[in-house]
């Protein structure tokens, strides 16, 4: 039941719908709208952080969720689903996907992410599970683990990243990863226009995550005010 659901994704548009406690929209009945206007527009499927703002938007659409806890600890610069208790969190709502970070650094307690991979396939077996990562060693390792979807969430977020685009020589990273992966791979990160998303399932990504230009207004006001800003100078 829940592949029949993940498969309507292939080819098709992930909306990320997620706002956090300093932003403006931070709401978990908002995102549960935001989730409805995504679906309005043609979204298949929605990523969204905490149980809270997953089960309003379970509420509001029947798509598939790829669902996170974004969660600071202080011994660990992991902050997407970093332990059990984010994981345990939303197993409580049951999103179709669940998506941490596998950039290989040290989760909260010392824990290895092959470590943290096996229990959670332990206590959890039938659960789908997505790969954030950063490079193309990284991916391949999370493929080689069994991670069921493969993202390029992390690209040029993380130090062994900094300065990497996604978007750089016609995604040449995501191309390397879809070419060397047995996983499908979910293109996320800095896909800011349609001209790019299309361009990622034709160089065979399964599907595509569009966050920040559809969902956080403040940053799209921020363009459009900047280039005027530029015009004025």
């Amino acid at each position: 039941m829940i592949e029949s659901k993940v498969k309507q994704l292939q080819g098709k548009l992930i909306v990320s719908c997620q706002a956090l406690p300093h932003e403006p929209l931070h709401s978990s009945f908002i995102m549960g709208r935001m989730a409805l206007a995504a679906k309005e527009g043609g979204a298949l499927g929605i990523r969204a952080n905490t149980k809270e703002d997953i089960q309003e938007i379970q509420t509001q659409v029947d798509l598939p969720v790829i669902g996170i806890v974004k969660r600071d600890y202080e011994d660990s610069t992991v902050y997407i689903t970093p332990t059990m208790k984010e994981i345990d969190e939303l197993m409580e709502v049951k999103p179709e996907i669940i998506a941490l970070d596998a950039t290989g650094a040290l989760r909260p307690g010392g824990v290895t992410l092959d470590d943290f991979f096996h229990q959670i396939k332990d206590k959890y077996p039938d659960q789908l599970w997505m790969a954030d990562c950063s490079t193309v060693e990284e991916a391949l390792h999370a493929d080689e683990l069994g991670f069921d979807f493969i993202g390029t969430t992390m690209v040029g977020y993380t130090p062994q990243s900094q300065g990497d685009r996604i978007e750089e020589n016609d995604f040449e990273i995501m191309r390397k990863i879809i070419a060397n992966v047995k996983h499908r791979v979910i293109a996320e990160g800095n896909i800011n226009t349609p001209q790019k998303a299309k361009r990622v399932i034709e160089l065979g990504a399964f599907s595509v995550v569009v966050g920040s230009i559809i969902t956080r207004p403040q940053l799209i006001t921020k363009a459009f005010a900047q280039a005027l800003e530029e015009e004025n100078a």
